[in-house]
């Protein structure tokens, strides 16, 4: 289906289509791929490059180029009024009836989320922009047995599109496909942007996967001219960037500094974080990471981080914003239930006390435990950013420091990366981003850390578990089948071959075996779905 001279739609008919890609939304889209993506291309090329040095043996450090921009007496830009309060943030894929829930559910914010949480599939993605018209508008509906409606007071909406690393293969413009960020970005502003504003509010964005603050740089370039191109004020977008990779740890001022005008704040997160510790430092043999389930808040290189991002957000007037904590409840098990409370309770607890201003929840029935911790310390007043965290005196080798005490690589921690990997592939590969393995909340991200994990034992010759087992390829294949066998047994086999998988199991052995390690594992997974 032809749309325009230049831009090929590749996807076969959704409904919803002819709604959100109009000819005029996919001219601004072309306007957006021609200005900019080759300077995506470009930084996806210093990333490999990065890489190499840091394979080399280089270690990362704050930039001396930018010392002035660390030392200087700055602050962001003017942060709206209805973005003062984000004490409780609920994240979430951008399917219709979740949208309706997550806006309902009594959250100050609901992050509908096209990246880690959702499987871009081409219905997956179109309909949620659609879904996220119709809820912007307040029209939103929805019907399974039951009537689904937006309350009077809703969560207010935050949108993250997915990262610079990743493309939407249905939309290719003249030989290449477009940059997904810009797709999800680019419909998302094109059609609500107008809208958000008359409604008292603005386009508000998650911004994720930054590795530098020249990435930041394109991002504030593409605010300013998708403003400029439907004349509204420059400055209206407002963003909250992601601090999710080890290399933009180092820059946070620098990221701040570059989107002043549109940025409000820098969010932990965390999951992704250690995905990409464990990914940057995967060759080094003195950085072998344990089980994924002691890698905690309390370690050095995470406490260093969060640390930071408190004291570098609040000198800069900016929001701190903490992360996910994983645990779900399960409202059929009180067991379950009760530790899923205890354990985002103290998690929570531990955020407020260490200065951040709100915090993320995967779950409607862990708002009021999350809130109650943030109450409890910042009581009446939005935010906590007269908390300045002098206190904090982070180098370079604090955010470097991976030493975990104690902590070991176990067999079962083992079974469970891979049992976890090939689950939450399966559940991707069949449209589901974030799905419930374990109790535990999984998508992309907590998924990156399992097989990222076992390709790292696996490549370090002489790594073996704490019962003694050698670490091989031998071994891991072995495991692989076991747990594939055991998944199937889980889910039953009409879901075992519904949602592929066989293929998952497949994808996983590919992706911890490779000789190269994959950067994300959604990459080649996504030539599997339509």
């Amino acid at each position: 289906m032809l749309v325009e001279s230049t831009a090929q739609v590749k996807g076969s008919p959704v409904k919803g289509i002819e709604q959100i890609l109009t000819p005029e939304a996919v001219d601004f889209l072309v306007m957006l791929h021609e200005r900019f993506d080759s300077r995506r291309e470009e930084l996806l090329k210093e990333r490999v490059a990065r890489q190499q040095r840091i394979d080399a043996g280089e270690r990362p450090d704050f930039l001396e180029e930018t010392r002035a921009v660390r030392e200087g007496d700055w602050k962001v830009g003017a942060i709206p009024a209805d973005l003062q309060m984000r004490r409780v943030e609920i994240t979430g894929p951008v399917d219709r009836k979740m949208v309706i829930n997550a806006l309902n559910s009594g959250a100050d914010v609901f992050m509908a989320d096209f990246e880690d949480a959702n499987s871009p599939t081409w219905e997956n993605v179109v309909q949620g922009q659609l879904n996220l018209y119709d809820a912007v508008r307040r029209t939103i509906t929805y019907q399974n047995g039951k009537v689904y409606q937006l309350k009077d007071e809703v969560a207010l909406l935050k949108v993250r599109p997915r990262g610079w690393h990743l493309t939407e293969k249905h939309l290719v413009i003249g030989d290449n496909a477009i940059s997904a960020a810009l797709f999800d970005f680019g419909l998302l502003f094109f059609h609500n942007a107008k809208e958000l504003i008359a409604r008292g509010t603005g386009p508000y964005f998650y911004l994720p996967k930054l590795e530098s603050h020249l990435e930041a740089r394109l991002w504030n370039d593409v605010f300013v001219a998708a403003q400029e191109a439907l004349a509204i004020p420059v400055g209206t977008i407002k963003a909250t960037v992601l601090i999710e990779t080890i290399l933009a740890a180092f820059e946070m001022d620098e990221i701040l500094y570059e989107l002043r005008e549109h940025i409000v704040g820098l969010n932990a997160g965390r999951w992704d974080y250690i995905f990409s510790a464990i990914k940057k430092f995967r060759n080094q043999p003195d950085v072998i990471f344990p089980d994924r389930t002691a890698i905690t808040m309390q370690v050095p290189f995470m406490k260093a981080y969060t640390g930071l991002l408190v004291q570098t957000c609040h000198k800069r007037g900016a929001h701190a914003m903490g992360g996910m904590a994983a645990f779900i409840p399960n409202r059929h098990d009180p067991a379950v239930n009760k530790s899923a409370f205890e354990k985002v309770k103290a998690d929570k607890d531990f955020e407020a006390r260490n200065g951040f201003d709100g915090t993320w929840v995967a779950h409607p029935d862990l708002i009021p435990v999350a809130r109650e911790a943030f109450d409890k310390v910042i009581g009446e007043k939005p935010h906590q950013k007269d908390v300045l965290r002098e206190d904090v005196k982070v180098k370079a080798a604090d955010l470097l420091n991976f030493k975990i005490e104690g902590s070991k690589i176990t067999e079962a921690g083992l079974r469970l990366n891979i049992n976890v990997g090939i689950l939450y592939i399966g559940n991707w590969l069949c449209g589901t981003g974030a799905a419930a393995i374990h109790n535990l909340m999984e998508d992309a991200a907590t998924a990156e850390i399992s097989r990222a994990q076992v390709w790292q034992w696996l490549h370090h010759e002489g790594t073996h578990t704490a019962e003694g087992e050698p670490i091989t390829e031998e071994r891991v294949l072995q495991l692989i089948k076991e747990e594939t066998e055991h998944i199937k047994e889980e889910v039953g086999l009409a879901m075992f071959k519904n949602c592929h998988f066989e293929r998952a199991s497949q994808l996983f052995s590919e992706l911890v075996l490779s000789t190269c390690f994959v950067d994300f594992l959604t990459l080649p997974a996504y030539k599997y779905i339509d």
